[in-house]
């Protein structure tokens, strides 16, 4: 999709803008540098600004997701992005070329979309289709199965104490239910006489059933169980190893 000339131009939500040209490429933060050559400049959907010349790999200026970016044309273009201390600049002598593409997040196919039959990609914690809107986001230690639900998507596999496999949509079939349908009152508050409910605030929780009165409350976090804590709350045990219910805990846990 080619830009026309205009004053200023705006790069989409879900478009990379590229611009080559002979252009003078300015950095103002800690240094200053200025550099004159044929260059490619990209610029993502998040505001991150890559400057590439010939030489290797790595670009030769760069700003991660400025706070501000600004590209304008008047018979050559200009870029500016802003953050906190660095100042990126680049303006074209010579333009030899301006267009803006579509982009979409990339990630390993996981089967086909639902709603539309586009392709599904893991990618950045979600699930998302190539060809539509279509995003579920994922529990960050879950696994994608070959599994179908009966809504389409796949089914993931998530350790909240127990393996569970649940579909990717968390409205068609939610984890909270069912770690809640196994684990609720499953624990003793260990400071009063309550029982832990599984809870959702913020987060997946084991709060006192007695809130406000108790406000003891621990994330129920990634891994099964596997024996009880020598404080008396359950441990866990997970690809980062093993750790008690309440992530402040020291003591050692026991079989």
């Amino acid at each position: 999709m080619s830009v026309p000339d205009a004053f200023p131009v705006d790069s989409t939500d879900d478009a990379i803008q590229v611009l080559a040209g002979d252009c003078t490429v300015s950095v103002e933060g800690d240094q200053q540098e200025i550099h004159r050559g044929a260059v490619v400049v990209l610029r993502k959907p998040d505001d991150t600004v890559l400057v590439h010349d010939a030489d290797g790999y790595r670009p030769l200026a760069w700003i991660t997701r400025a706070d501000a970016v600004t590209t304008t044309r008047d018979g050559g273009f200009a870029l500016t992005a802003v953050t906190d201390g660095r100042r990126l600049r680049v303006v074209a002598r010579r333009e030899y070329g301006f267009g803006q593409y579509p982009a979409t997040a990339t990630g390993p196919p996981v089967g086909d979309c639902p709603d539309c039959s586009g392709t599904l990609v893991r990618s950045r914690g979600a699930i998302s289709c190539l060809d539509c809107s279509a995003v579920h986001g994922l529990p960050a230690d879950a696994s994608v199965l070959d599994e179908r639900c009966d809504c389409g998507l796949p089914r993931i596999r998530v350790e909240r104490g127990a393996p569970f496999e649940v579909c990717a949509d968390r409205s068609c079939e939610p984890l909270d239910d069912a770690v809640r349908e196994r684990f609720d009152r499953e624990w003793g508050c260990p400071d009063c006489d309550g029982d832990l409910r599984i809870l959702r605030r913020g987060g997946l929780l084991a709060g006192c059933e007695r809130y406000p009165d108790c406000e003891t409350a621990f994330v129920v976090p990634a891994g099964v169980l596997d024996g009880t804590c020598g404080c008396g709350l359950p441990s866990f045990r997970s690809e980062r190893g093993q750790r008690c219910l309440d992530s402040g805990c020291d003591v050692i846990a026991s079989a």
